[in-house]
C-alpha cells in the first residue's frame, strides 16, 4: 500500500511515519520510524513540520480523525520539548561522530587491503623467476597481517571497495587467506599455525599459472578434458613448491589437498575425512565460499548470503562441519556484501561484522535524502531494528542499486580495535 499524507495533528503513537525534511534538519535518527509516544509528536510539531507520510503496512494503528485537538497547552510544554529536542540532537551528534570514526577506520582498512594486494601481486610475479624471494616476501606479508589479527580480541570483518585493478587470482588468494585466518583464530590456533594457514592459502592456487589462461578464465562450462587439465593445478602447484627450498611442508600439503572432500569425491587422491590435512580442511571451506561468490561462469555467481546457505544446506558431507559452522558464525547469517531489508522496510548493505556481535552487523542504509558519503551506518546491536530478508541486487531499483553499490567482486579484510 502506498504512503498516505496526513497533517501532524492526526499523528498518534503506533503510526509508522516518514518526515518530509532532510536528515540533517531533525534530531531523529531516521527519516522513517514508528512513533513511540506523545513527546515525539510534540517534537515533530515543535520543528514546524506541517504534515508527514504514514505507511499503513508498518503501522499498528490508524491516524486520528481530521481536526483532532487534544487541547494541550503549548506554553507549558515548550521548555520540556526544548530540553528533549536538545537531548536528541546531542545523541544524533554522538552517533554522527561515531559514524565518522567508523568511516575513518574503514578507509584505513581499505588502504591496508590495497597494500596487501600489491604485495600479493609482487609475490606471484616472483614465483617463476625468483621463487625464494617470493617465499620471503609472502612470509613477511603474513607476519604483518596475522600480528594485526591477533592484536586484539575485537576483530571486525569489512567489505572492501575493491578499487584495485589487480587480476582475480590476487583477490581470490587474499580473500581465501583472510577467511582461513578468521576460521583459524576462532579455533584458537596458536600464532604460528595461523601463519601456516595464511601462507598456504596465499599459494593454494599458484599451480594455475601453468594451466592455459583460456581454461582458467573460460566463462562457459568446461569440457571434460578442460576440467581434467584444470584439476592438474594441485600437482603443478606442488611441483612449484618443491622447487623452492624454503617452502614450508605444511603449505605443500594444503596446495595438494585443498580440493579433497570428506566423502572421498575430491581430487587428486580421493582422500576421506581424517586422511585430509587439518590446515587443508580450513582452506577448503574458505576456498569453496569464495568460489561460490566468484565462479568462472558469471551467471552462476551467488551473493554471500546464498553462498553460505548453499554450503550449509548442501555441503555438510563435503567439508569439516566445525570449520563450516565457524565460517557461518563469524560471517553472520547475512555476510558483508549482502543487500538486506530491515524490519522498518528500509533497505541497506551489510558492510561489516564484528566478531563480538555476529548477529548484529553494521548496515549502510539507503536514504535518498542523505548523500551516499554521509549515509547512515546502523549498528543493529544498538537498535530495535532487525534484518528480515536478503535481496538479490538485480531486483533493486536502479537508484537504490547505484546508491548502495553492491559489489560484483566481494573482497574482505579485517581490522582490530587496538
Amino acid at each position: 500500500m502506498a504512503s498516505i499524507k496526513i497533517t501532524v495533528d492526526r499523528i498518534q503513537p503506533g503510526l509508522h511515519i516518514r518526515l518530509p525534511v532532510k536528515w540533517n534538519e531533525h534530531p531523529f535518527l531516521f527519516n522513517s520510524f514508528k512513533v513511540k509516544d506523545q513527546e515525539q509528536i510534540q517534537l515533530i510539531k515543535h520543528l514546524g513540520i506541517k504534515h508527514v507520510y504514514i505507511n499503513p503496512n508498518q503501522s499498528d494503528t490508524q491516524p486520528l480523525p481530521p481536526d483532532h485537538d487534544k487541547g494541550t497547552s503549548e506554553s507549558e510544554e515548550e521548555m520540556v520539548i526544548d530540553i528533549e529536542a536538545q537531548k536528541m540532537w546531542d545523541e544524533k551528534q554522538r552517533r554522527i561522530e561515531e559514524l565518522s570514526a567508523y568511516r575513518r577506520r574503514v578507509i584505513q582498512c581499505e588502504k591496508e587491503f590495497e597494500r596487501s594486494l600489491a604485495r600479493m601481486r609482487a609475490v606471484m610475479n616472483k614465483i617463476r623467476n625468483r621463487p625464494e624471494k617470493a617465499v620471503d616476501e609472502a612470509a613477511a606479508l603474513i607476519d604483518d597481517i596475522v600480528d594485526k589479527l591477533l592484536g586484539d580480541n575485537s576483530v571486525t570483518l569489512h567489505l572492501m571497495n575493491g578499487k584495485s585493478e589487480f587480476e582475480d587470482i590476487y583477490f581470490h588468494s587474499l580473500n581465501v587467506s583472510v577467511i582461513a585466518m578468521m576460521i583459524a583464530k576462532a579455533k584458537d590456533y596458536e600464532a604460528q599455525k595461523i601463519k601456516d594457514i595464511a601462507f598456504a592459502a596465499l599459494f593454494h592456487d599458484m599451480g594455475k599459472i601453468k594451466v592455459p589462461a583460456a581454461i582458467v578464465r573460460k566463462q562457459t562450462p568446461l569440457t571434460d578434458p578442460e576440467k581434467n587439465y584444470l584439476k592438474l593445478h594441485t600437482k603443478y602447484g606442488l611441483d612449484l613448491a618443491n622447487n623452492m627450498e624454503s617452502f614450508p611442508d605444511a603449505a605443500k600439503l594444503v596446495i595438494e589437498q585443498h580440493h579433497e572432500l570428506n566423502d572421498g569425491s575430491g581430487y587428486p587422491n580421493g582422500l576421506k575425512e581424517d586422511k585430509i590435512n587439518d590446515l587443508a580442511k580450513v582452506v577448503a571451506v574458505a576456498n569453496a565460499f569464495d568460489n561460490l561468490c566468484h565462479p568462472a561462469i558469471p551467471s552462476e555467481q551467488k551473493i554471500p548470503y546464498i553462498a553460505l546457505s548453499h554450503l550449509y544446506k548442501n555441503c555438510k558431507h563435503l567439508y569439516d562441519n566445525d570449520n563450516l559452522n565457524i565460517l557461518i558464525k563469524f560471517m553472520g547469517v547475512y555476510p558483508p556484501g549482502t543487500v538486506v531489508q530491515l524490519s522498518n522496510e528500509m533497505v541497506g548493505l551489510v558492510i561489516s561484522v564484528n566478531a563480538k556481535n555476529i548477529l548484529f552487523p553494521n548496515v549502510l542504509i539507503y536514504d535518498p535524502s542523505v548523500p551516499r558519503t554521509q549515509a547512515p551506518i546502523i549498528d543493529l546491536a544498538d537498535k530495535e531494528l532487525k534484518i528480515v530478508n536478503a535481496i538479490l541486487p538485480n531486483k533493486l531499483p536502479d537508484k537504490v542499486r547505484e546508491y548502495l553499490n553492491p559489489r560484483s567482486r566481494i573482497s574482505y579484510f579485517f581490522d582490530s580495535d587496538d
